[in-house]
């Protein structure tokens, strides 16, 4: 027999939450705990035998069932035979009942379901981050997504965008003075978005750039002849690649995602 006080904890799903649960409640006590999970519990017989252990071991037990059925058979084998139960979930899930007048879906995992894609999103932001404008081309290989373009289209706020849809997105600045990474033209080019501005348009937004960065709007950086080179060999570059491209000009960053969104979408519907 175990010398520490055990508590069991029987879940329907992974059981994360009923242990998070039950640790906070043994916060407010001093001493040292077994805590032992039971995952994937959809039977009687799995919870009769853990009331059984449970009893043998003069421990309890914690629970998240969402099952109506097996919720009041663990309560009322518990009770028969003296063992400390405690339903995590049922008695809110029976006030929110009350409260919203509409069953439950009665669906095991679905706050693990959340977790998942919590995680899933934060994933995708640290690889927007990771791989934003070129800086490892080895991301090209496992991105969803390559944006491509020249400087000031709005690449890397459309790659966060998109990350908080759980898309994994890598960047590419086109400079005419710099070669693409050969990683480019080795993935599929419907992974490809090349982004097109308008000249007079990314003339004025350099310029603001210049500007907020306290600097005359009559650098090179800023002027129609650098910004027409600049189109020029994006152009060429895309037509190696033949993929989709999107005119930015006059699109926020929402719309312009939204549009990607709709071709992930359609691709994925065609396959």
């Amino acid at each position: 027999m175990s010398t520490k006080p055990t508590v069991f904890i029987l879940s329907d799903s992974v059981g994360e939450t009923a242990e998070l649960v039950v640790k906070a409640g043994l916060s407010q006590f001093n001493g040292d705990y077994k805590i032992i999970r039971i995952p994937y519990v959809e039977d009687r017989g799995t919870i009769q035998e853990y009331i059984q252990i449970a009893k043998e071991q003069r421990g309890m037990i914690g629970f998240t069932l969402v099952d109506p059925e097996l919720r009041s058979y663990l309560n009322e084998e518990a009770e028969r035979v003296g063992v400390e139960a405690i339903d995590i979930m049922g008695p809110a899930m029976d006030a929110m009942e009350k409260y919203f007048k509409k069953e439950p879906r009665l669906e095991p995992g679905l706050v693990h379901k959340l977790d998942e894609d919590y995680f899933k999103r934060v994933e995708a932001i640290e690889f927007a981050v990771k791989y934003d404008d070129g800086r490892d081309p080895r991301g090209i290989a496992r991105a969803d997504i390559i944006l491509v373009g020249i400087s000031r289209t709005s690449k890397t706020p459309l790659s966060q965008y998109l990350a908080n849809k759980r898309i994994k997105v890598a960047n590419v600045p086109i400079v005419p003075e710099v070669e693409p990474p050969e990683e480019l033209f080795e993935v599929a080019k419907d992974k490809c978005i090349g982004l097109r501005i308008s000249p007079e348009k990314l003339n004025e937004i350099r310029k603001e750039r210049l500007k907020a960065l306290g600097l005359g709007n009559q650098a090179t950086y800023a002027t129609i002849k650098r910004i027409n080179q600049e189109l020029e060999y994006f152009d060429k570059v895309i037509e190696k690649i033949n993929c989709e491209v999107i005119d930015v000009s006059n699109k926020a960053v929402e719309e312009t995602a939204n549009i990607i969104l709709h071709m992930i979408k359609n691709k994925a519907e065609n396959n």
